[in-house]
């Protein structure tokens, strides 16, 4: 076992190597530059057009829903565990690579939507199917009047595959070991309860999901931040050093035991990826599903992902634990008080030292809630990529699959899982990357169309009421 998780690591590193880190800080800062960084600054119009109720009913979720949906599917143990994970493996340094993925991600986050809505069909069950293999296939075949299938084969393939590790096992065994670990409940108990639960939802399909995940992501993550914030609060004078310590890491190299920047920048680049998941592509699969009819506005909606996911919740996270004095820098790198503290168990210990007796169960029940809805996103995502390969029947099948493996995640050892997952989703991300390129022309007219209807839109507004 421990050979075959060497091998699995090993490739790893190859997928998560220079180009693919490349491409997705590239990507994003292209497109950043395309529209003229506008995952900022047009962040007040997605907040209003959020909330908006003006959408068509040609969809299965609202816009709130589909934002919700994907947040619920991104914002799981890469916001508790890969955090923590990113800065032992990279140092405090690979906070700031995060951010720098996130903050020009949420241009890829905007095109990925964008595209998902312009490009998705309606299938044999009435429902919308959406996301990088629609997008590539029609998209591209359209821009280049060559078929492309075989690509939007590729991420389906890979994206099917990346669900049952990312999107499943990996998260059914974050909350079996919390509950475990925090309430003393027998893993199996948690695994059959789960898989009860998850079954019992996903069997509505994306309706019941988004139904779900649009009361369960922002209470769960408002609680989050609050009891974050709280620590911040009680901790004021020590964030300026936290930052410090960011800043000051992120170019020097200095991870655990050493390390060299490029340990820092791709620890940063792949756990920030797994946080707000910008560029792999599965986002678009969610708010191709809304009933929004409009590509730049689901795209403008979309980019919020990044902010929320990785800019807020992951730096709260940091935060807590740069503030804790768990970590500190030296000359020989990041030491660490506990050498047995890593991924969320570092997270809770944070938490407990800023707020003593309910700081691990502010860990605990949110790694549980996150987990959880990631297990119903991540589900949707899996049945889009089978429905592309083998079309709507097979989706029953896959349901069986689901909750079977949720509970097998949540009682067996999964390390290798962790390795498996890191693979497939870089491989996932390298054929929406290429098709984000290859569509940009498209991107960049519609944002341009869309700017000038508004810029009309005000002009008439304006004449009317000087007159």
């Amino acid at each position: 076992m421990e050979s075959i998780n060497e091998f699995l690591s090993r490739i790893s590193d190859y997928v998560w190597g220079p180009v693919t880190i490349v491409l997705l800080v590239g990507t994003g800062l292209f497109l950043s530059l395309l529209t003229k960084f506008i995952q900022f600054r047009k962040l007040s119009l997605s907040l209003k057009l959020l909330f908006s109720k003006e959408h068509s009913d040609d969809g299965d979720i609202t816009p709130f829903q589909a934002l919700m949906t994907s947040l619920a599917a991104t914002i799981g143990t890469g916001n508790i565990a890969g955090v923590a994970s990113a800065i032992v493996a990279g140092g405090p340094g690979a906070v700031f690579w995060m951010w720098v993925s996130a903050a020009f991600g949420g241009a890829s986050k905007y095109g990925e939507a964008l595209l998902s809505i312009k490009y998705r069909i309606t299938n044999e069950e009435g429902e919308k199917s959406g996301g990088p293999m629609f997008y590539i296939e029609r998209g591209m075949k359209e821009q280049y009047g060559r078929n492309f299938k075989w690509l939007g084969l590729a991420f389906a393939l890979f994206g099917f595959l990346a669900s049952f590790g990312i999107g499943n096992m990996v998260q059914a065994n974050s909350v079996s070991r919390a509950i475990n670990e925090s309430f003393g409940v027998n893993v199996w108990i948690t695994g059959i309860v789960m898989a009860l639960l998850v079954g019992a939802v996903i069997i509505g399909g994306i309706k019941n999901i988004g139904k779900v995940t649009d009361k369960v992501v922002p209470i769960m993550a408002i609680s989050y931040i609050v009891g974050a914030l709280i620590v911040l609060f009680m901790n004021m004078s020590s964030i300026p050093t936290a930052f410090s310590m960011i800043f000051s890491n992120a170019f020097t190299g200095k991870a655990v035991g050493g390390g060299v920047l490029g340990t820092v920048v791709r620890f940063g680049v792949a756990r920030g990826v797994f946080s707000n998941e910008a560029g792999l592509g599965s986002a678009a699969i969610a708010h191709a599903a809304s009933t929004n009819d409009k590509p730049v506005i689901q795209g403008l909606i979309g980019s919020l992902g990044s902010v929320i996911d990785t800019l807020i919740i992951c730096t709260m996270t940091a935060l807590v634990i740069l503030v804790s004095g768990i970590v500190n820098i030296g000359t020989d790198g990041v030491m660490f008080i506990e050498e047995s503290y890593r991924g969320a168990a570092l997270t809770t210990y944070a938490f407990d030292i800023g707020l003593p007796v309910i700081g691990g169960y502010i860990v605990s029940l949110g790694l549980i809630f996150f987990s959880f809805s990631t297990i119903l996103g991540w589900y949707y995502y899996g049945s889009k990529c089978l429905e592309y390969i083998f079309g709507v029947k097979a989706i029953s099948y896959y349901k069986i699959i689901w909750v079977i493996l949720c509970l097998s995640g949540a009682v067996f050892p999964i390390q290798i899982v962790w390795t498996f997952s890191d693979i497939f989703n870089g491989l996932m991300a390298i054929p929406n990357l290429i098709a984000l390129v290859a569509l940009s022309p498209i991107i960049f007219k519609m944002t341009k169309e869309f700017n000038m209807e508004r810029l009309k839109n005000k002009l008439k507004n304006d004449e009317v009421k000087s007159a």
